[in-house]
């Protein structure tokens, strides 16, 4: 297209991959900001034909060289290398070199995030919202809910015919397929004059346990048994910020208008659960460890 190339932080993981992917489909430049460049996916990377610049996200002024021509930033943050105060300290760099450069941000927050969750994670992705709203630059903030591809951390237990969660298994919870992620933040980038200011709760389908078990059922044609697991097992893997987010999700929630989204991005197909499901793999997921 050789139109003005779009800076994506993140681009070897889940979400900042499915960005590039969407990008690179609609035929936009890309530059991927990473810390290293000899890992396997920075070299899957540079074979789909993207510009690699190796910078560390608390680098503000690496930040915003990068950014040199370029027309946009996709800016995501993560807690788990080091810590949410680490995160904060990214999302605000990458904020104030969006804002040097002059290019629109569209920053990767998290579903409800803005409603006082006392979640670690997720108060850490609001205090970049609030940092993005002080300094005033062009910005959208994308928040999506819980991912769809969080069922492959349970491979172990699937192969078993468990589907394990620590949610009562009546309990709804909203949902988003990763390339809906990818999709939506395209269309936000390409068009910064309608989307800038916005924000936006981005979620696919809602539904319980019990309605997952029910697909995967259908879907695998394997029969699924639900098992609640105890929040003490995810205190031991995820500390209590995990114990938080899930006591969370069992009192309060995420909140997504499906049919505004529907609406403000007619163009792209959300997937439901069962949609997702059915392409993926079933029998890479089955598979034991």
């Amino acid at each position: 297209m050789g139109s003005a190339p779009v800076v994506v932080t993140g681009g070897t993981g889940k979400q900042g991959g499915a960005v590039v992917k969407s990008l690179l489909q609609r035929g936009h430049e890309v530059r991927a900001v990473t810390r290293s460049t000899d890992s396997a996916k920075a070299k899957e990377l540079t074979n789909a034909g993207v510009t690699l610049v190796r910078a560390s996200l608390e680098d503000t002024a690496a930040l915003t060289k990068a950014l040199e021509g370029a027309t946009s930033l996709f800016a995501m943050t993560t807690p788990f290398e080091g810590g949410t105060q680490a995160e904060t300290r990214q999302g605000i760099s990458a904020a104030d070199a969006a804002k040097a450069a002059g290019v629109h941000l569209v920053f990767a927050s998290v579903g409800s995030a803005n409603r006082q969750t006392g979640v670690p994670h997720f108060d850490s992705k609001y205090e970049v919202e609030q940092h993005i709203a002080k300094i005033g630059g062009r910005a959208t903030v994308l928040a999506p809910v819980y991912f769809m591809e969080n069922l492959h951390f349970g491979k172990e237990q699937l192969a078993k015919g468990i589907y394990a969660a620590p949610l009562p298994p009546t309990r709804p919870l909203a949902q988003v397929a990763v390339a809906d992620i990818g999709a939506v933040a395209v269309r936000l980038l390409e068009d910064p004059g309608r989307f800038a200011g916005k924000r936006f709760d981005l979620g696919g389908d809602e539904l319980t346990g019990n309605d997952v078990v029910a697909i995967l059922s259908r879907v695998s044609g394997r029969p699924f048994t639900y098992f609640q697991v105890p929040l003490d097992v995810i205190r031991q893997r995820m500390g209590e910020d995990g114990v938080k987010m899930y006591e969370w999700f069992e009192r309060v929630g995420y909140t997504v208008d499906r049919a505004a989204l529907r609406r403000e991005f007619p163009d792209v197909a959300f997937h439901d659960f069962e949609s997702w499901a059915k392409a993926q793999d079933w029998n890479t997921l089955l598979q034991s460890a």
